[in-house]
């Protein structure tokens, strides 16, 4: 999953930055509003951290470009200003969730999950598919009730797979959200990320559409 984090202040972003990719996400970093509103435009992301108290153009007008174009990832706003108000302007702008400052790592992390789980339909922090279970709190996969270790990259991709279960996604489309924008998206290495991951799991859990993508079967369908 790819986040994109807009924050001015460079000790605060680079926390949570660290934070979110020792979770297993993808992250893009911006600090100011017109950058944000550009990479929010143009980018595929699966949600995004606004700061309301930006340069150059306010997080809260950023928000409103983003659903004025259809921009529909759900966005969490972090604000050092915790007026009743304020809030209610944001979700009225098109928030899903709101966090003043100062925060607990652990709590901005529980939202962002819990905005990713929604968004995608998951109702639980554990998702299943037959005997795969994946625990997106303690970032732990098994399979049988045996754990399985995964590489920071095979989890990204068979996560965004089991959040998007029972929908064919193409090879492209996991590219996009498998690499922050620093580096080079190659729809070809998906392929060997699959191969190596049903090395893994077995190569029943990731089903390939010939000429579509990849399927983690829903077991609520």
């Amino acid at each position: 999953m790819k986040i994109l984090l807009v924050e001015d202040e460079p000790r605060i972003a680079a926390d949570i930055a660290a934070t979110l990719k020792l979770s297993g996400m993808a992250v893009d970093v911006v600090n100011d509003g017109e950058r944000a509103w550009f990479a929010g435009d143009v980018e595929n992301y699966d949600a995004a951290i606004l700061d309301l108290g930006l340069p150059k153009l306010d997080g809260l007008t950023v928000l409103r470009r983003w659903r004025d174009n259809a921009r529909r990832f759900p966005v969490l706003i972090l604000t050092a200003r915790g007026v009743w108000t304020e809030r209610v302007e944001g979700i009225n702008a098109g928030a899903d969730d709101y966090l003043p400052k100062p925060f607990e790592m652990e709590e901005l992390l529980a939202r962002i999950r819990a905005l990713l789980r929604r968004s995608t339909g998951q109702a639980t922090p554990v998702l299943r598919s037959g005997p795969l279970l994946m625990d997106t709190r303690q970032m732990r996969i098994s399979l049988r009730g045996v754990p399985i270790a995964l590489s920071p990259l095979e989890y990204r991709l068979l996560g965004f797979l089991m959040h998007h279960a029972g929908r064919v996604v193409a090879p492209t489309e996991l590219a996009e959200h498998l690499y922050d924008s620093g580096n080079e998206r190659d729809p070809n290495a998906i392929e060997m990320i699959v191969a190596r991951l049903r090395r893994k799991l077995g190569s029943q859990v990731i089903e390939t559409r010939r000429g579509f993508g990849y399927l983690v079967p829903d077991d609520s369908v």
